[in-house]
């Protein structure tokens, strides 16, 4: 038998009924919670309980060795292979930083001498490229050198090479080239701002005085653009150091750097210990290499004076 039959109310709710239950203080009240207060509170609750969530789970699956100790120092500087890897990205950096600044610097001399009134504009076609994504642009030179890349393609139209080499990349050669590439425009401003306080006159002087144009730029104008070199081969070398995703796309098993194992051993390898001794390792070796450069070029310029 249904209700309907018995004479019981119908199951539809009916206007009067349902505007007093809008009308009513907890319905009301509810109403009053606007979704930028619920977002708010969300973010407010949810670092409390991710917190609390790794506290209870460190207290009960992870047990901390708090014993003070330098042996993760010793595996740090002794182990063939992380000294290795760590020399290895020495040796990138530097070399990357060579080679930066000696494309950068032509390049700032042309915009700063022979440039004229056009030097802004030159400035911001040097830019365009790296408003990029960087990772867009270690891609790019993932497809030029690859095995069917541009590079071979074009090498082997010209009649050089008879099949792809496998040689261009994978390899630290490989990674120098990108990370070249990809700090170039950080070498070029600082040169061209040390080449633009340069005094024009000091260069017509020594013209006047019987010096030819490369002994005017080896004697006047190199010696006073050094601070620009010296903070462009800094601001190359002591990043490219720690540089993972470089090596990571382009670089294959022999173009690994420390940043990579430093990475594997806070992954996959949970070693936080060892990762943090071998990162406070690398970065009081780059301050200490980046103070002997800065030392060494003053050295010079005070021989070349």
């Amino acid at each position: 038998m249904t209700a309907a039959a018995e004479g019981s109310p119908p199951l539809r709710m009916t206007r009067a009924r349902r505007n007093a239950l809008l009308q009513s203080e907890p319905v009301q009240g509810f109403a009053l919670i606007s979704p930028t207060f619920l977002y708010a509170l969300i973010l407010l609750v949810l670092p409390i309980l991710v917190v609390i969530a790794h506290s209870f789970w460190t207290q009960h699956y992870l047990t901390i060795d708090r014993t003070f100790t330098l042996e993760n120092y010793r595996v740090a500087l002794t182990e063939p292979i992380y000294r290795d890897l760590l020399w290895r990205s020495l040796y990138i950096s530097l070399t990357v930083s060579l080679f930066t600044v000696i494309l950068a610097y032509p390049i700032a001399y042309f915009i700063s001498f022979h440039g004229g009134r056009h030097k802004s504009l030159w400035l911001f076609l040097i830019t365009i490229p790296f408003w990029t994504s960087y990772l867009l642009r270690v891609m790019s030179w993932k497809v030029i050198l690859g095995y069917n890349g541009v590079l071979n393609s074009g090498l082997m139209g010209l009649g050089i090479i008879d099949e792809p080499s496998t040689a261009l990349l994978y390899n630290s050669s490989a990674v120098i080239i990108t990370l070249t590439h990809a700090w170039a425009a950080f070498a070029i401003l600082p040169i061209f701002v040390s080449l633009e306080k340069v005094d024009r006159t000091l260069v017509e002087a020594a013209t006047d005085l019987g010096d030819g144009p490369l002994r005017s730029f080896l004697r006047v104008t190199l010696p006073l653009s050094a601070p620009g070199v010296i903070s462009a081969a800094l601001i190359v070398m002591i990043p490219t150091v720690g540089d993972y995703v470089t090596p990571k796309l382009v670089g294959g098993k022999d173009g690994v750097m420390i940043a990579n194992a430093i990475q594997a051993q806070f992954g996959k390898a949970a070693n936080w210990p060892l990762g943090a001794a071998l990162s406070v390792t690398t970065m009081l070796i780059v301050t200490l290499m980046a103070g002997a450069t800065v030392l060494i070029i003053r050295a010079l310029q005070r021989l070349a004076r």
